[in-house]
């Protein structure tokens, strides 16, 4: 299968950018502007063949937002690769889920600075 072209890959990101969900917003609004304790964050970042939900470069942290979609059998099959593959070129990787974002964003966010400092 081919890989997209990356002028493709910047188009899906600048939509999922648009039509973020809820979760996304809310950890967004915590992140963005380096709030999160100095870091920068971008948000919807084409590596690859994927878009990232948000990504610190500095620390090589990727923090993805899973919904009820990610649940299932198949959608966890491609985490563990696309996680992988981002842990073999350096990354580590934060898996949240929407519930605890909406729900908690304190802890979220502990949770991002847990893993930004460790």
């Amino acid at each position: 299968m081919a890989q997209p072209r990356k002028d493709v890959m910047l188009a899906r990101a600048r939509q999922q950018r648009r039509n973020n969900v809820n979760a996304e917003a809310i950890i967004w609004r915590a992140l963005r502007a380096r709030r999160c304790d100095g870091f920068k964050f971008r948000r919807q970042v084409p590596i690859e063949t994927f878009i990232l939900d948000f990504v610190c470069f500095a620390s090589r942290l990727v923090l993805e937002i899973d919904g009820p979609s990610h649940e299932d059998e198949q959608q966890a099959a491609k985490h563990a690769l696309r996680d992988a593959w981002l842990e073999a070129q350096g990354f580590k990787v934060l898996r949240l889920s929407n519930d605890l974002v909406i729900g908690a964003p304190d802890i979220a966010v502990k949770r991002v600075l847990y893993f930004l400092k460790g």
